[in-house]
């Protein structure tokens, strides 16, 4: 769906893991929402063109939360659906099970690691520039915490529990735990 290799959304978990295709689906354009209903799930046609009439907030999020759920189910299974539903409230609504969210296991001995290489290594970017470019521009927390510094280093006492979150833009989060 997406116009390049890096923007593709792809059906084979390994590629694009259920949480992120749960993800995309949900941020589809409002005007997109019916037409990728009626296309790409098996919901009754009314159904359908209810949802995607909304023309409410609420009502619109409502109903990409069901396209995203719908879609994720046919594709990878209803419990990797929920999964991602999970993840997804973790993340955006402060409860749920974060489980589902994109994961990486580091050692204590990869510590320290710049935050470039990390996000670099774990796929967030595709390159140290761009997290570079990011990073320089606000576009990065950990743990909530905005960095602005490049040359940021991960150190064993930034984890909590065991785990950081980093989170890229307003919708791309990957968590790292130390093994």
């Amino acid at each position: 769906m997406g116009k390049s290799q890096k923007g593709a959304v792809w059906l084979d978990g390994e590629k694009t893991s259920p949480y992120e295709l749960f993800q995309y689906m949900r941020n589809v354009d409002d005007r997109d929402v019916e037409k990728f209903l009626l296309q790409l799930t098996f919901l009754p046609t009314e159904e359908c063109r209810k949802l995607g009439s909304k023309t409410e907030a609420a009502d619109i999020n409502h109903a990409k939360k069901v396209l995203a759920f719908e879609v994720t189910k046919l594709i990878h299974g209803e419990e990797a659906a929920k999964e991602a539903l999970d993840a997804a409230k973790a993340l955006f609504a402060g409860k749920g099970n974060e489980d589902a969210m994109p994961t990486t296991e580091i050692s204590k001995e990869d510590l320290p690691i710049g935050l470039l290489q990390l996000m670099t290594n774990v796929g967030l970017t595709g390159s140290n520039g761009e997290a570079r470019r990011l990073v320089k521009q606000g576009g990065v927390s950990v743990n909530d915490e905005k960095i602005n510094d490049p040359s940021f280093e991960i150190s064993e006492d930034l984890f909590e529990d065991n785990k950081i979150i980093i989170k890229k833009g307003k919708k791309n989060f990957h968590r790292i735990l130390l093994g």
